[in-house]
């Protein structure tokens, strides 16, 4: 196999949940900031949306987005569990993905690549109006509240098992902060969650 890395928070979920399976994968690195991603022969031949990051399979066999990558890393290296090792447990993470993808990760990046990263991207792909951004960012910091509220009582976003769920919001939140929205001051569960989480050596890789 082989992994297509780029900087981001994508790949960096990615990279934490190999980590964190002991995984071992060959990696080649796509200049994102030069927009690597977008010609050939990586959105030629790799990934045609010309997204990062990819896993290429040893029969040649391309998967994207990164919930997919994971979901099969999932497969073939089943511990320790990540997803889940019953149907309720896999369900409870990937109800609990779900959420923290369309609530929180869609408005943040968006409302980055709206306002910060405009000069990067607006060149690449369709972007919402600048006068958006802070609108988007506004809804990102509200359903990381509700999520705060959520989560009081509990170890990790599942309970008390580490799982993708984790990952996926502490990478992007770790993208958040570097990008001018950080953790709320109101939010009360996660930083503490974030400081668990961030202490894991796979935070790091």
């Amino acid at each position: 196999m082989k992994f297509y890395n780029s900087v981001g928070p994508n790949p960096h979920v990615v990279r934490m949940f190999m980590a964190e399976k002991g995984l071992d994968i060959p990696v080649q690195q796509i200049d994102l900031m030069k927009g690597e991603n977008r010609q050939p022969p990586y959105a030629e031949k790799i990934n045609t949306a010309g997204q990062m990051p990819a896993l290429e399979l040893d029969d040649g066999t391309t998967v994207c987005e990164i919930t997919a990558i994971c979901e099969y890393l999932e497969e073939i290296q089943p511990e320790p569990v990540l997803i889940g090792a019953t149907p309720k447990e896999r369900a409870e993470t990937r109800m609990w993905t779900r959420r923290i993808d369309l609530n929180i990760v869609e408005p943040l990046t968006n409302g980055f690549r709206a306002a910060e990263g405009r000069p990067l991207f607006e060149s690449r792909f369709r972007l919402v109006r600048a006068d958006a951004a802070e609108d988007l960012k506004a809804i990102a910091k509200d359903k990381i509240l509700w999520l705060d509220g959520q989560m009081d009582g509990r170890i990790f976003v599942c309970g008390d098992r580490f799982s993708l769920a984790d990952i996926l919001l502490y990478c992007f939140l770790a993208f958040g902060a570097q990008v001018g929205q950080p953790l709320p001051a109101e939010a009360k569960w996660l930083p503490v969650w974030f400081a668990k989480v961030k202490e894991r050596p796979s935070a790091s890789a």
